[in-house]
């Protein structure tokens, strides 16, 4: 899980061209079946051992989509909400087809 947690850091701050500087905090979600280390770890490893993040647990629904990472992150930008880059990678671009990019 870290591998896809670093992969998945690095691709939201590569594609909206955010610096270590412009990140406030990052809240990572992870569904029920993901129990093998902290998200967090993963983001510390990148050299965020400054920016307050957070772990949770995603609820269990029925049918849900299995082995979900998800991250949102507080950041200081000046791009405008409509240029920001959401990040779906493998699987996940089923969870919003409307704005997996």
């Amino acid at each position: 899980m870290l591998e896809a947690t670093r992969e998945l850091v690095s691709t939201v701050l590569e594609r909206n061209a955010l610096e270590h500087d412009d990140i406030i905090s990052i809240l990572f979600t992870a569904t029920p079946d993901l129990v093998s280390e902290f998200p967090a770890l993963a983001a510390r490893e990148l050299g965020m051992g400054d920016v307050p993040l957070m772990c949770a647990t995603e609820i269990a629904v029925p049918h849900a989509l299995p082995r979900v990472l998800r991250l949102m992150a507080h950041v200081e930008t000046e791009r405008p909400r409509s240029e920001v880059q959401h990040v779906y990678l493998r699987g996940a671009a089923a969870l919003r087809r409307d704005i997996a990019q």
